[in-house]
């Protein structure tokens, strides 16, 4: 199998969202004429094959996971593979997660004999925002292979974060959970010449603006922080009208469960009180989006050690710091004992400081990572069974 071929077909002809009918048929193509059994979403088209291992029957499953979705980036890196769909690419290397993870069926189907268990591929959609985790879970994935797996795996390349070819991950939280919020502060609208007769909404969605700020300085501990941002703030039509509502958006992280329910408790509190100081009312809307993505201790050092007898310890680096975005990974982690592990994919010679971030029009992933990541996953898989 031609990692590359697969990887560069992919990334000319990005999917976005839960279907995604062209994507599904390459991974199945893919995969056929493996010893796997194969099953393919309902609402979704994603992608589930079970390897039966042989060296013992009945024994444990682990989950290796790969994301196949697109965003709504149009792509403006030059290179020749690039995306021929306007205004779709593939900027955060999911075409590089799916033919890693193919290329991981393939070596353990090569050592099916040597399996101690059983392992779950999970081709998945709609990662991107779209629930696509939860659809496959509420679809039955951690039934397919017959017994819940004892662990799962995710691997993903950043460019802006590892260095090349370095593998990194950490135990406890990795990714931040992410939630949105809508407030919408109402009032009464007038004329500018005569704010006495109305309740302008402008001031007080201005103070929760700065209280925000003030909340999370001092309201969370800096060891176990939450960011909030005010992404958006909308407010009237003309300068002399004063309007009847105002609203904002908010972007929230969290790195604990605890911390997502207070943060999203306080911040409704502090804007129903800035209302009720100036005799307006107000509405606030959680959006969830992701819980923390959270690593498994056990899991954790097994992929850091899996790496350095591969790669070497030199590539094999364990984070200091969990990183603020989300992964919709959370969820499978929430329910199965597992690592996510991240991988440096800017060109080699090129330092994390230099490359564009995931989601850039013009980020840049190497192909030569493509074997590491399905030699570290195969292993990944050999190992964990063996630990029966």
């Amino acid at each position: 199998m031609n990692l590359t071929r697969l990887r560069h077909d992919l990334h000319r002809h990005p999917e976005i969202g839960l279907r995604l009918p062209r994507t599904q048929r390459v991974v199945l193509d893919a995969l056929a004429g493996l010893p796997v059994e194969v099953g393919t979403g309902r609402e979704l088209s994603s992608v589930v094959a079970v390897l039966r291992g042989g060296a013992r029957t009945g024994g444990p499953v682990v989950l290796l996971r790969a994301d196949l979705d697109a965003l709504p980036v149009t792509e403006t890196a030059d290179v020749p593979y690039k995306s021929t769909v306007d205004g779709s690419m593939h900027a955060c290397g999911h075409d590089l997660h799916t033919a890693m993870l193919v290329g991981a069926a393939h070596r353990l189907a090569a050592r099916a004999d040597e399996l101690a268990g059983d392992v779950l591929f999970c081709f998945q959609p709609g990662e991107e925002g779209h629930g696509g985790a939860r659809t496959m879970l509420a679809e039955g994935l951690l039934t397919a292979a017959g017994r819940r797996p004892v662990a799962c795996y995710a691997l993903h390349v950043f460019g802006d974060v590892v260095p090349h070819g370095v593998v990194a991950t950490r135990p406890g939280p990795i990714m931040a959970a992410s939630d949105g919020m809508r407030v919408t502060v109402r009032g009464r609208g007038g004329h500018a010449s005569t704010p006495h007769r109305t309740r302008d909404p402008i001031p007080p969605a201005c103070e929760m603006v700065t209280a925000t700020q003030a909340l999370v300085a001092r309201g969370f501990d800096v060891f176990e922080p939450v960011v909030v941002t005010v992404g958006t703030i909308h407010a009237g039509t003309r300068r002399n009208v004063i309007p009847a509502t105002a609203e904002l958006e908010l972007s929230i992280r969290s790195f604990s469960a605890e911390s997502r329910r207070t943060v999203l408790d306080r911040l409704t509190r502090l804007y129903q009180g800035i209302a009720a100081a100036h005799d307006l009312t107000v509405t606030v809307e959680p959006v969830p989006v992701h819980p923390p993505t959270v690593n498994d201790a056990a899991a954790t050092q097994l992929a850091l050690d899996t790496a350095t007898d591969l790669f070497g310890p030199d590539r094999a680096h364990t984070m200091p710091h969990p990183l603020a975005a989300s992964e919709d990974f959370a969820y499978l982690l929430d329910a199965v004992p597992g690592a996510f592990v991240l991988l440096g994919a800017a060109p080699a010679g090129t330092a994390p400081a230099d490359s564009a971030s995931n989601h850039a029009g013009d980020v840049v992933f190497a192909d030569d990572v493509l074997d590491d990541g399905a030699d570290l996953l195969t292993e990944l898989a050999l190992r964990r069974l063996a630990e029966g």
